[in-house]
């Protein structure tokens, strides 16, 4: 009998060996769950670094600020490109009107012959010295007369006459040569006859010096035999 009983001892190791192998693979399975779990978060982002709101909502205003900025940079250099354009055309019509102004006067520079003075002096009469004898057409008659004229512009006028007597002289000589006894019974006759004498007189002038500026003849003697 004795021998039967010994080898009961044996069991408690065996139980005390199966409990820790419990134990181990329980831990093991937590690990593991760990593991899981911990890779499903990293996975997940859970770890990166959080954004602070606040920072992100300041970013997001200084975004918006250099937005504004920008916009309001373009919208100033509009308005200076705007004006510098305005003043640019304002410059260039006063350019222009200085320009043609310019060249006007230069073209009654050219012309000043033909008005030696913008303004008008005083009236200026003048004496033709010789009388002026002419027969009248168709008659046996002479007609001798004297002229003198008139003008408001300057010495010029008067000088001129003085210059060119001769040609003036043949031209009134020619003119007055064409009057014909009918003709001097007409009572406005002679004021037709000055008006013909100045405008041939002017033509002479014109003819040589571009300007004429005899504005009246007047008979100071008008004699016929």
């Amino acid at each position: 009998m004795s021998d039967s009983a010994a080898p009961a001892p044996e069991e408690p190791k065996k139980s005390k060996k199966g409990l820790i192998l419990i134990i181990a693979g329980v831990v093991g399975l937590l690990v593991l769950v760990v593991a899981v779990v911990l890779g499903t978060l990293y996975a997940a982002g859970v770890f990166d670094a959080k954004v602070d709101p606040q920072a992100q909502l300041e970013a997001g205003d200084e975004e918006h600020g250099d937005a504004k900025e920008g916009h309001e940079d373009k919208k100033e250099e509009g308005k200076k490109e705007g004006k510098e354009g305005k003043e640019g055309k304002k410059e260039e019509g006063k350019k222009e009107g200085h320009e043609g102004k310019k060249e006007e006067g230069k073209e009654g520079g050219a012309k000043s012959k033909k008005s030696p003075e913008a303004a008008k002096f005083a009236y200026t009469y003048f004496q033709i010295d010789r009388e002026f004898l002419v027969n009248l057409t168709g008659s046996k008659k002479v007609l001798s007369t004297q002229l003198a004229i008139m003008t408001h512009y300057d010495e010029r006028v008067v000088e001129n006459i003085k210059k060119h007597e001769f040609a003036l002289r043949s031209v009134v000589l020619d003119v007055l040569r064409q009057t014909t006894e009918a003709d001097l019974a007409k009572p406005d006759y002679r004021k037709q006859l000055a008006v013909k004498v100045r405008d041939e007189m002017n033509n002479t002038l014109e003819k040589y010096e571009d300007f004429g500026g005899i504005e009246e003849v007047l008979f100071t003697s008008f004699i016929v035999q």
